[in-house]
């Protein structure tokens, strides 16, 4: 008999590896000088803001699918704004790296990021300093030094642009946890993009003014709405299937998708653009950067796994971890979530800057819960 469930899970996760390929992809090509030319990054990611944004307008105002959150002024200065700015930041330098190395090599960059949220959740207190994730961490980054030392077309400008894009983005995570979750404001996809993408645009707005918009007044740069449109599109149905994602299945399975699709993605980008050329550096770096990803990722899980209580029995345990999945599917804030695999899952994972508020993540609720019933155990 077919498990309908299982089914359904399967094909969220190949919808969302298709999605953030795709989206991906498309981003590199639209960007490219050498294929659809329109090398203006800034615009592109406005284009997605604007799009999103309206998009979670007419949903929450017009149709009223989904009811808007009480936001006061003192919550959207101190919160949504900073978390705008840095959001927009991430995209701004991320989708700019496009114009100068590769998809595969900016993967290969991307595995960077848990050392980013790391560094950046100690800087701010909401992690703490461990040996085993340090060494994790130095793995991870001799691994992509490695890599990057390999590179046939290394670019110090892309790189840069990238390596900043994703300390941004990693910021933004915990800056997310931190000032978020402090206030208590729960968010699901719409009402995140109905908030942050419109101050994300104002934010690109002012380098937008300086630096592309006096090149567009002299050069020729095509503009087919059909292919924005599509864009656009897609970034916000991988947005919306990464949530979709993340309330079906656990840390486990939603980290080995997320190597699986990076994997994908290296091969396809070298046949789609037959300039991205992979060297053996390359996979040997990459290969020892992943090792520690994967390391990393088996510490969080073992440390989720830790937060189930001992004393509980199986059905007590399944009923909670039941209700918890039920109850995530209608929260959706930022940073991590504990789940029904007992997995932790990281702000790194499922990460793809490309799209809007894909970072975003399940917030900590679940292992708040967790945390409080301990507490009342003691």
């Amino acid at each position: 008999m077919i498990n309908k469930p299982l089914v359904l899970t399967y094909f969220y996760l190949l919808i969302y590896v298709l999605l953030s390929s795709g989206v991906i992809l498309y981003n590199k090509w639209v960007l490219s000088p050498k294929y659809f030319n329109f090398p203006l990054p800034i615009t592109l990611t406005m284009i997605h803001m604007a799009f999103s944004g309206l998009v979670a307008f007419l949903l929450i105002r017009v149709f009223k699918v989904v009811a808007p959150v009480k936001m006061t002024f003192e919550i959207y200065a101190t919160c949504v704004i900073p978390i705008s700015a840095f959001f927009a930041s991430s995209l701004w330098f991320g989708n700019t790296a496009y114009l100068h190395i590769s998809v595969a090599f900016i993967q290969m960059l991307k595995a960077l990021m848990p050392v980013a949220t790391f560094s950046m959740g100690v800087m701010c207190g909401t992690d703490k300093p461990r040996c085993d994730v340090f060494l994790n961490m130095v793995l991870v980054s001799v691994g992509v030094v490695i890599s990057s030392y390999g590179e046939i077309h290394f670019n110090i400008v892309g790189t840069v642009y990238q390596v900043t894009g994703i300390f941004a983005e990693a910021l933004r995570l915990v800056l997310t946890q931190v000032l978020l979750q402090k206030k208590g404001l729960t968010l699901n996809p719409i009402t995140s993009l109905y908030y942050i993408a419109p101050c994300s645009f104002v934010f690109l707005f002012v380098p937008w003014c300086l630096l592309e918009k006096p090149g567009m007044a002299v050069s020729q740069i095509q503009f087919n709405f059909w292919i924005f449109f599509s864009n656009a599109l897609c970034a916000l149905a991988l947005n919306l299937s990464t949530f979709l994602v993340i309330g079906r299945t656990g840390a486990v399975t939603i980290r080995v998708a997320g190597v699986l699709k990076d994997w994908i993605l290296i091969a396809l980008s070298t046949v789609i653009f037959p300039e991205s050329t992979i060297t053996g550096l390359n996979i040997i770096g990459y290969a020892i950067a992943l090792c520690g990803v994967v390391m990393y990722n088996y510490i969080k899980v073992k440390d989720g796994r830790a937060l189930q209580l001992p004393s509980d029995s199986i059905p007590e345990r399944i009923t909670k971890d039941w209700k918890f999945e039920k109850k995530s599917s209608d929260i959706f804030t930022p940073h991590s979530s504990s789940n029904s695999n007992g997995g932790n899952l990281d702000v790194s994972e499922l990460n793809d800057e490309e799209a809007p508020l894909l970072s975003s993540r399940l917030s900590h609720i679940g292992r708040s819960q967790l945390s409080n019933q301990t507490i009342r155990h003691e």
